[in-house]
């Protein structure tokens, strides 16, 4: 028998799984949605179907074509009031009178007296008209009745009928009886069918006008895309410009508001128009709202362009067609055409085109260079293009240094006489002491006989701010800095030297910037040279310093260029460049030569020549070996005229060799039996006999110093 034990304690443990009760909870149901109304749900429907894109598309076509048909009536009666009146002739002159042209006013003052006279003449001659027409319609039928009896004469004595002499009468009275029966059949669907005829000719005419407000056109006309410029959407962007005395008078002259443009002309990928400003308004006040403009005229602020031509109170306008400037251009003839040579002298370099489509190319003879911009635009190369084009004549000589270091100069290796590349300051000393090597070399040929021809050599130097911004300093003695843009600095004088003197002899300085300032790019080099493009700035005092007052005030303007969009374009302050008459710059898209076509130039260019040793450092040592630097320079070329042989030399070593004359080679090849020989009526220095007098000297065992 077996007992139930009661607890009567409450149990202070918690519940486990096994004894927690059964909890059962009762949910109750959602109470039901309330209904929507009626007239809720009636503004709903009404409200999607109103706003629907459907509808306003339908409404939109709707207004627009039944303002095509009305506004083309309004324009057809303007057009046949003009030609019935004076209208036009008194809006012409106000016009004129606006714009301050009086000698145009006067003009169209007597063209208006003239019409005057003529409508006069016109209106005395209906006195009498009426009369006359009465005599001209008797005598016209009674000849007619005459004939027609005639020619039945004719036919009754032909046939011997007497009743032939009126069959031509009945005839022609049958064929005019015809005639009234046709016009009474179609005469009643033609005064049915007549007005919408009409009505189809008036839309017609208000829709090749685009007669309609701009919400009512079309999406592709709404948004600028493919809209055409017509001189009236010139003139009512410069209205609508800000500008109060250009509102008022194109106010005043009305209609005639288009007398201010000239002839819209095709330019390239967009038109170019000329727009005679009226009096009281200055130039600059246009220039100052191109991006109103633009928009005015449904573009972007980078698709209009407004220059100053040379004529006085007058904008030139060049607009591109939608999205035109956003296509890249055509690979550059370098690539193109293996067979390109150059000319240092008389060619131009192919550098890319200007906005009119037209092929921009730019002289290189005598003129230092200077190309700047922000980082990252295309300004390595834009200037490396220029380079690869001048590479193609193997007359001309090289000395590079590129403080970047990135490898952009790499194929000039073997085609350089000195190719420097990288960004520390020992590099900056290296460039510093090529250029000054250079101005050694300009010396010697200013020194030169009179009549001396020399051959071109360019001095490029790829990121100079690295330079213009290096703390360096010399050691020993001379403790001037290298950078700097004052008188003791070295760099700075250097290339201000050859600014100063070194077109004369050939000696050219070429030179990429970026993102320039007074501190990494000082006034007097900038202004030193001839050729200056500049790439898209940050901000107008940029602009100035990259291409001067002239040209920025001219209409000149990287600064509104779009970093990043507009990469590799150009705006060109230069003689060397065909710039239209009258403006002071030019903008080029410049062409994209890649690493691997550049290679490919640089191929063709070695192989014109006769070989080039690079130097990849200027060597400063005191030490030197004059004959193997002469085999050094001399190269794989199995022969090189003293001349050239002396500037290897001196850019070499300027130091050693700056001050040598043909004397001095001439006496070192002597003591060594390699002396220079005359060939083709020039003289120069076999490298057979220069590598012949190393070996024997070194097989005695013997070195030459000096």
């Amino acid at each position: 028998m077996s007992e139930n034990v009661v607890h009567l304690h409450k149990a202070t443990d918690p519940p486990t799984a096994d004894t927690t009760p059964t909890v059962l909870t009762v949910v109750p149901d959602a109470p039901p949605a309330r209904p929507v109304p009626l007239w809720v749900r009636s503004g709903r429907a009404i409200k999607s179907g109103v706003t629907h894109e459907s509808t306003r598309a339908t409404v939109r076509a709707a207004a627009r074509h039944g303002l095509y048909t009305l506004n083309g009536g309004r324009i057809v009666a303007r057009r046949a009031w003009d030609g019935r009146t004076g209208s036009r002739y008194e809006r012409m002159i106000r016009a004129a009178e606006a714009a301050g042209n009086l000698e145009a006013a006067e003009e169209w003052e007597e063209r208006l007296q003239r019409f005057r006279a003529a409508r006069h003449h016109r209106r005395m001659d209906l006195l009498h008209s009426p009369v006359e027409a009465a005599k001209g319609m008797a005598v016209g039928a009674g000849m007619s009745i005459g004939v027609l009896v005639a020619l039945g004469v004719v036919m009754a004595i032909s046939t011997g009928h007497v009743g032939d002499v009126i069959t031509p009468l009945s005839a022609t009275v049958d064929f005019i009886a015809l005639l009234i029966r046709i016009v009474q059949i179609v005469w009643g669907p033609a005064l049915s069918i007549g007005p919408f005829l009409a009505l189809l000719a008036l839309w017609s005419v208000g829709r090749k006008q685009q007669a309609a407000p701009a919400w009512a056109l079309p999406a592709n006309v709404r948004n600028g895309e493919g809209e055409p410029i017509t001189p009236s959407i010139v003139v009512k962007a410069l209205r609508d410009l800000g500008v109060p005395a250009l509102a008022r008078a194109i106010k005043e002259m009305g209609d005639a508001g288009a007398s201010m443009l000239g002839p819209i002309r095709i330019a390239g990928c967009g038109v170019e128009v000329d727009v005679t400003l009226p009096s009281g308004v200055a130039t600059n006040e246009v220039q100052a709202k191109r991006r109103k403009l633009a928009e005015n005229l449904t573009r972007h602020e980078h698709e209009v362009f407004i220059t100053i031509p040379q004529a006085a109170r007058t904008v030139r306008l060049w607009v591109a067609d939608s999205g035109a400037l956003d296509e890249p251009i055509g690979p550059s003839p370098l690539v193109t055409d293996d067979t390109m040579t150059a000319d240092y002298t008389k060619g131009k370099a192919p550098w890319g085109q200007d906005l009119r489509g037209d092929a921009a190319a730019l002289s290189l003879y005598q003129r230092h260079l200077l190309i700047t911009g922000l980082s990252n635009q295309g300004k390595t190369v834009a200037l490396r293009s220029l380079a690869l084009w001048l590479s193609l004549d193997k007359s001309v000589q090289f000395l590079m240094g590129d403080l970047k270091g990135a490898g952009d100069w790499n194929m000039f290796d073997g085609l350089a006489t000195t190719l420097i590349q990288g960004p520390t300051d020992e590099h900056v000393i290296q460039v510093t002491e090529m250029v000054e090597g250079a101005v050694t070399e300009m010396n010697r040929r200013l020194q030169a006989p009179p009549g001396t021809v020399f051959p071109p050599l360019i001095v490029l130097v790829d990121e100079a701010q690295v330079a213009f911004m290096c703390p360096a300093k010399g050691t020993g003695k001379d403790k001037r800095p290298y950078g700097g843009a004052k008188a003791d600095s070295r760099y700075f004088m250097a290339v201000r030297k050859i600014h100063n003197q070194g077109r004369a002899v050939n000696v050219l300085m070429w030179q990429g910037t970026q993102d320039p300032t007074n501190e990494n790019l000082p006034k007097l080099v900038r202004e030193g040279a001839h050729t200056r493009a500049s790439l898209a700035l940050g901000t107008e005092s940029q602009a100035r310093m990259a291409l001067g007052d002239k040209a920025v005030d001219g209409g000149a303007a990287p600064n509104l260029l779009r970093p990043g969009l507009d990469r590799g374009t150009l705006v060109v302050a230069s003689d060397g460049i065909s710039i239209p008459a009258g403006q002071s710059s030019i903008t080029v898209r410049t062409h994209y030569i890649d690493d691997d076509a550049a290679t490919a130039i640089t191929d063709r260019a070695k192989a014109l020549r006769d070989g080039v040793t690079t130097l990849h450092a200027i060597d400063r040592s005191a030490e030197h070996d004059p004959l193997a630097d002469i085999a050094a320079v001399i190269g794989d070329a199995p022969r090189v005229r003293t001349k050239d042989v002396l500037a290897r030399l001196s850019a070499r070593n300027s130091d050693a060799y700056g001050e040598w004359s043909f004397l001095d080679l001439k006496r070192v090849l002597d003591d060594a039996d390699a002396g220079p020989y005359k060939s083709d009526g020039v003289m120069v220095v076999s490298r057979d006999r220069v590598a012949r007098a190393l070996a024997n000297r070194d097989g005695d065992g013997s070195a030459s110093a000096d």
